[in-house]
């Protein structure tokens, strides 16, 4: 199959580019655009959180219902973790059923939730088999202009810790904040001009090749790898992104502490 003609020129000048040290925005290799993080903005909502990254934005808002445990987990309640990608984001995006794009945002997403063991899911747990609660986080792009992954996973551990669960909705007490012990931050590197950059814009994403999610917690301890597309990368190139992923990583947890004062 040919390469269509316009990300083939795409590439071509992205690689001259990379030759230079340079990006299409003038941004370093290893540098993000501007991050805004703003939470509890969706007043239906018992957490909720908008982030900005450059031209990308997005939104995250966490419901709760009751549910019955599992089998083989009584004692536990549940996450689920869903991303939306609809036309308003973007012309790529398709309105219907979920894209195996928008799947694949809500797994991955979820997972470096999930693994980081933030959520202490037999804390969620009310009466043992028979009533659990459930932990709904629901992702929007409303501006898809590359690194949605990024964005979503910040919106949504932001807006994971500043939810509260609805007791008193349900009629089981006062509302409580949900407690959620760790802050796991994802950052994705794009191979863009033969070379990894980090925020990659969606142009870079466009014209780029594999990818890589890493999720790291304070400590630095890995929740979640993923890597997406074709392609390798070799020992040295993934010690530079783990120690690029932990210094960025560090400054987006304490954005995200910054709005909790200072927890």
């Amino acid at each position: 199959m040919s390469i269509p003609l316009v990300p083939q020129l795409l590439r071509s000048h992205l690689i001259e580019l990379a030759e230079n040290d340079q990006r299409l925005d003038g941004r370093g290799q290893w540098d993000g655009r501007e991050v805004k993080l703003e939470v509890g903005i969706l007043g239906n909502a018992e957490g909720s959180a908008k982030v900005r990254m450059g031209d990308t934005i997005v939104y995250a808002g966490v419901k709760f219902q009751t549910m019955k445990p599992y089998p083989d987990r009584p004692n536990q309640g549940g996450l689920m973790c869903s991303a939306e990608l609809r036309p308003v984001a973007g012309r790529q995006h398709e309105p219907g059923p979920p894209s195996p794009e928008s799947i694949e945002l809500g797994r991955v997403v979820d997972r470096g939730i999930r693994e980081s063991g933030c959520i202490d899911t037999e804390a969620l747990c009310i009466i043992p088999g028979e009533k659990a609660w459930q932990v709904i986080l629901d992702l929007y792009a409303i501006s898809d202009d590359g690194n949605l992954f990024d964005a979503f996973a910040l919106a949504g551990i932001a807006a994971l810790r500043n939810s509260v669960i609805p007791l008193a909705k349900f009629e089981l007490g006062e509302d409580i904040p949900l407690d959620v012990s760790k802050t796991p931050i994802m950052c994705s590197y794009h191979r863009v001009g033969g070379r990894y950059v980090y925020d990659a814009s969606g142009r870079e994403e466009l014209g780029g090749d594999e990818r890589i999610h890493i999720t790291l917690g304070a400590d630095a301890h890995v929740h979640s790898l993923q890597k997406g597309l074709k392609g390798t990368f070799t020992a040295g190139e993934f010690a530079d992104l783990m120690e690029q992923a932990r210094k960025k990583g560090d400054e987006l947890r304490d954005l995200v502490h910054s709005l909790e004062g200072g927890n």
